[in-house]
Parts: C-alpha cells; structure tokens; sequence
C-alpha cells in the first residue's frame, strides 16, 4: 500500500507506522489539483526515442489527490479514487473523459469493480465505510459499516462477495452483494494493507504489514486456514489463479512468491527499493512490481504451470499389425499440438489438439506399425506462452501376429519334387521370411519368401528319391521372427516310378495348415 497525503490521515491510524503512511514527507503533500495520466510517464521530460512507439494518448483531469484505480472491461469505464475531495471521478474508456463525478465517504483509498453486477466498491479510509457505487445510475446506491481504516476491496464476482482489508483494526469484511450487509468479520494479521481473491480456489490472500504476514482465509467457511511469514511490510498481493501462486511485495524490496497448493514461501524474489504494488498478467504468469523509491518496475517472469497430459489406446494389449488410436488429453491449455513417439520414433508429429471443454483438449494418432513388446507411448505437449510442457506416458502391450502358412508339392519334367509355401499373416503376404522343408528327420531346404508370400524349394534327385523312398510327409515349418508367431504345414509327396523300377500310382497331395505351439526342433543335415 502506498503513502496517503492530505487531510484524511486519521489519528490513531497508519500513526507512522503502518504501511500506508509510512512513506514519510516525499508523499506528504499532494497538489491540490491533480490530474490522472491513462499511461505511465515520468515527471521529467523523456526523448521521444525512449517511448518505444507507444504515446500518452490523453490526460484527464480528475479530482485531488487520485489514488485508487479500477477497469470495468464490460462497461468501458474507469473508476479513480480521488483521496482529497472525498470523490470517485468515472472515466468512459471511449472518449476519454470524466461522464461523473460521485461523492463517497471520508478519505476514499481503494477501488474495486464487479463487471457481471455493474458495481464498484469503493474503501472510505477517513470513516471506515465502504461506498457501493450503480455503474448504470452513477449514484451511491449504498455506505456500509466496515471495521477501522478500510485500505483495500477485492471482489469475487463468482460468489457475490466482497472482502475489505481493514488497516486500522486487523480484520477483514465479507460483504455479501446481494444484501449489501456486512456477513463476516475476520481477524487477521496487524495492519492489513492488501488484499487479493483466487475465485478458482475460493481462496482469498491478505498482507498483514504490521506483521509481515499473508493470512489466508477459506472463502466457504469465512475461517483464517493459514498464516504465512513473508518479508517485512507486506503491503501488495496479487494471485495467478491458472499457476496457482500468489505474489506479495514487501517493504523490505523483495516479493514473496507462495504456492497457493502448499501455503509456503517458494522463493524471494530481490526488488527495487519500496515496492508498493504488485500485478500478474495471468496469460503470461508475469508480475509486475512498482518500486517507490527506486521509481522503476520490476518484471517477475514466474513459472509457467505444467498442464496434465494422459494417454490412452484403442486397444491394449494389440497384435503386430493392429490399428491401434491413441489419445492424448492434456488441460489446461490453450490449444496448439500434441507429438506421439513410441520409445525414440516418432509416430505422429503436431497432432492439432481439440478443444473437449473448458481448457481440455485432446489429439489422437493412429498406427499400425509398433514392433512386438511392451512399446512405451510418449505424448508430447510442448508448451506455449502460457503453460509449460508437459507429457504423459503409457505402455502398450503388442503381441506377436499370428501366421498362416500353406505348402504344397509338384513333379518335375525330371522326376524331381519342386516344394512350394506360401506365408500370410491376417490375409497379407509376408516376405522375405525363412520356410524350412524336411522329410522325417532329415532338412531338405530353406528358401525365403518373396513379394507374395512364396516360397519355392526344387530338390535334387537324391532328396527327391530320399523324400519318396521316406514315405513320409514333408513338413513346411516358419520359425516365426520379432513380430510373427511360428506356424508349420505338412503335405503328402506323390509316388511315382522312379528308372528301372515299375509304375506305380501316385499318391494325392494334400495340404495341412496349422500353427503348433513352439517352433519344431533343428533337424539333421541335408541328404
């Protein structure tokens, strides 16, 4: 909270020692007119060079001493407390100038606006009210009593509630919009010189810069849940609802920074000297400090918050081949890409994401090229201004495909066996796969599949007469790889007459296709 000049300092409150008044004689006397710049500028002439292309489009003139300001996005108007003529000066945001000019209580310090109501609050630090101004009539529609030396208003629009931080008596006031009358009266820590609302959270944070403490108070059940050491005269606070931290400017030049899920100071961050504010724009997670003596801003880049990204499969476990579908929701976010890797390869690069609801998206990746094994999906979100990277992980389970093989066997003009397989797996051809022929215990041959599926073995005069004389099936075995299970078929060899022996009948092939639980044992060597 910042030094307060004029007439309205109250005996008895901030007497030197609270935060407020503590400033000493740099801020004791205001002009009596006074003016609120809608731009930061300096008070000495600057080149036109250091603007960096941004100009003061207006100076409007108010009442005396301005203090406290606050926006209306909705209605367009501006709300400027005017601390040393009791009065609120309304600016239209459109053509820059004051449409009214309201009387308020004693010494009006702060300001805060419900644009869902069209209300604004207004804290009277000379008697200890606070002034209900309609936005649509530009009349104080309502004074409500709160506790001594009221220095800051925050709304919860959400819960039609307002809290106002009572400097001078170590309270705050809920307000409950509806009926305009005070519901709750809190104690706090000494001095409470700000105070700030997490909607999101039901959470309200107040800096007590007597005590160099932020008090949290449980919106539900209007009760103190925690008190947490900051630095020396707290006297700003400002939350980032979507990162959940709260920042807190100390006297001492430093900011708090409190993790609103674990009520503790993570970090202290080195300021200017005397910093009176403190503002997040929460799209960026950026605060901003004003440093009174220092007459500088100090920007606080605060970590983004990490989304939650989950993975899930279409079907899991699959077999090699499958079409499988993974999504992949993260929140919160703000859209943009999602990229699917199965250990290092990547299977589907920026994947737009969906919008579900609220800040939920969702991407999906379809694919059918994960090898055998436990595979372990990766989805990515990279991140953007906003919220930090994130991935989310899950194991999918591929089993090995099952095969189908077929053989068959011919006779050549030269009275030889020519051996012939052919190898699917779900109706596709497999190539460049290894089939084994044997005959009993004996190997007759290995070639491999090509671009269908086929495999052709021609024997030799000795293996054939060896697989005749056998009388014995010929086996086609598969040995299965990485991503195909085994499988094994077996035919007939037909009987024929072989030189100088007498004709005999052949036999009719026949063909067998089926898949035996294990691989067949390694037979003997060639004939």
């Amino acid at each position: 909270m910042r030094a307060r000049g004029g007439h309205h300092v109250v005996a008895g409150h901030r007497g030197g020692t609270a935060a407020r008044w503590r400033r000493g004689a740099a801020a004791a006397v205001r002009p009596l007119a006074a003016a609120l710049p809608l731009a930061v500028c300096a008070a000495t002439a600057v080149p036109a060079s250091a603007a960096g292309g941004y100009t003061v489009t207006a100076t409007i003139a108010v009442g005396s001493g301005p203090d406290g300001v606050a926006v209306d996005p909705t209605a367009h108007t501006a709300y400027v407390t005017n601390i040393n003529d009791d009065t609120v000066s309304l600016i239209d945001e459109a053509t820059s100038t004051v449409t009214a000019t309201i009387a308020v209580g004693g010494g009006p310090i702060a300001v805060a606006a419900d644009p869902a109501a069209r209300t604004a609050y207004v804290t009277n630090g000379g008697n200890g009210t606070v002034s209900v101004i309609d936005e649509a009539t530009g009349t104080v529609t309502a004074i409500i009593g709160v506790g001594s030396g009221p220095d800051a208003v925050a709304v919860d629009a959400a819960a039609h509630t307002v809290y106002v931080a009572n400097g001078g008596a170590g309270t705050v006031s809920v307000i409950d919009e509806a009926t305009g009358t005070v519901t709750a009266t809190i104690g706090v820590g000494s001095g409470p010189d700000a105070v700030a609302v997490d909607a999101a959270a039901r959470t309200v944070y107040v800096a007590n810069g007597g005590a160099g403490t932020v008090s949290v108070i449980d919106e539900a059940t209007g009760t103190v849940t925690a008190t947490i050491p900051v630095g020396s005269g707290s006297d700003a606070v400002a939350v980032d609802p979507a990162a959940r931290t709260a920042y807190v400017a100390n006297f001492a030049g430093t900011v708090s920074v409190i993790d609103e899920a674990t009520g503790t100071v993570t970090a202290t961050v080195p300021v200017g000297a005397d910093p009176l504010g403190v503002a997040v724009e929460p799209s960026t997670h950026t605060a901003y400090v004003t440093n009174g003596k220092a007459n500088t801003v100090s920007v606080i880049s605060g970590a983004r918050p990490t989304p939650v990204t989950t993975v899930t499969s279409s079907r899991n476990p699959s077999s090699f081949g499958q079409k499988v579908t993974f999504t992949a929701r993260v929140g919160p976010a703000d859209g943009g890409t999602m990229t699917f890797r199965s250990g290092s390869r990547t299977l589907c690069r920026a994947a737009s994401l969906t919008k579900v609801s609220g800040r939920t998206y969702r991407a999906t990746c379809t694919t059918r090229t994960l090898p055998a094994g436990r595979d372990t999906i990766t989805a990515v979100y990279p991140g953007d201004a906003s919220y930090a990277t994130s991935a989310g992980l899950l194991t999918q389970t591929v089993t090995r495909a099952p095969t189908a093989l077929t053989a068959s066997i011919g006779l050549t003009p030269q009275l030889t066996f020519t051996l012939t397989a052919t190898l699917t797996a779900s109706g596709r051809p497999l190539s460049g796969q290894p089939v084994s022929f044997s005959t009993g215990p004996t190997h007759l041959c290995t070639p491999h599949t090509g671009t269908r599926g086929v495999a052709t073995c021609v024997l030799t005069g000795p293996q054939t007469r060896l697989a005749e004389q056998d009388n014995d099936t010929i086996r086609a075995s598969y040995p299965g790889s990485t991503n195909y299970r085994p499988s094994s078929a077996t035919v007939i060899p037909p009987r024929f007459p072989l030189a100088g022996q007498p004709k005999v009948a052949s036999a009719p092939t026949t063909t067998q296709d089926y898949e035996p639980p294990s691989p067949p044992a390694h037979p003997r060597g060639s004939a």
